[in-house]
């Protein structure tokens, strides 16, 4: 008699706790999307773009947010390449980044240090926007930007915007400097024009 009142009452218990339960799949708790998908300490992370590697990452930590689409960097540094991954052009340091990972989009603060290759320029300040689309770098308006070349040349100025496509750097704010113009490749050039 046991053993059959055994088996009444189990489905019954089940039924009982599945009824007492409520399942909510449309409304979900908003500090779920604080918190990252995945988490992973002292990455390597390459971006590819038409099987071309474009960009190299280094990063302590990084944290990312399937839902935000984001990626959010610490202690990091990483290398650009040029056209089809063959060398390259921009290496950096920043201490913080949120990476958009659709748009390729980078904030970045708690200090950035940028040495572009093709340009002979050092650029330091505490914190940069990267547009990715309109290629255009930008500091904050408060945020002080220090550019160096190799060849003495020096800037410091408040605000700068960097447009790389038309290679063009601007400051909004209070700007000082020296500016070295190298003769070399005009020197050359006359001396070939002399020589034909």
């Amino acid at each position: 008699m046991r053993n059959k009142n055994f088996k009444i009452i189990a489905p019954l218990l089940i039924i009982l706790i599945i009824s007492s339960c409520t399942f909510d799949y449309n409304e979900s708790d908003p500090s779920e999307n604080l918190k990252p998908d995945l988490v992973m300490t002292n990455v390597e992370y390459i971006r590819v773009r038409s099987s071309d590697p474009i960009a190299r990452i280094l990063a302590e930590r990084a944290e990312r947010y399937e839902d935000r689409r984001i990626m959010k960097l610490m202690n990091f540094s990483f290398e650009q390449y040029g056209e089809r991954g063959e060398e390259v052009n921009i290496t950096g340091d920043v201490g913080n980044a949120q990476f958009e990972i659709d748009s390729g989009d980078i904030y970045m603060n708690n200090g950035v240090r940028l040495e572009v290759d093709s340009e002979d320029l050092v650029i330091e300040t505490q914190q940069l926007d990267w547009k990715d689309q309109t290629r255009i770098l930008k500091s904050g308006n408060e945020h002080k930007v220090f550019i160096y070349q190799s060849n003495g040349t020096s800037f410091s100025g408040i605000g700068l915007e960097a447009d790389a496509r038309r290679r063009t750097y601007e400051f909004h704010g209070t700007a000082n400097g020296t500016y070295v113009h190298d003769d070399d490749d005009e020197t050359d050039e006359d001396n070939e024009d002399a020589g034909e």
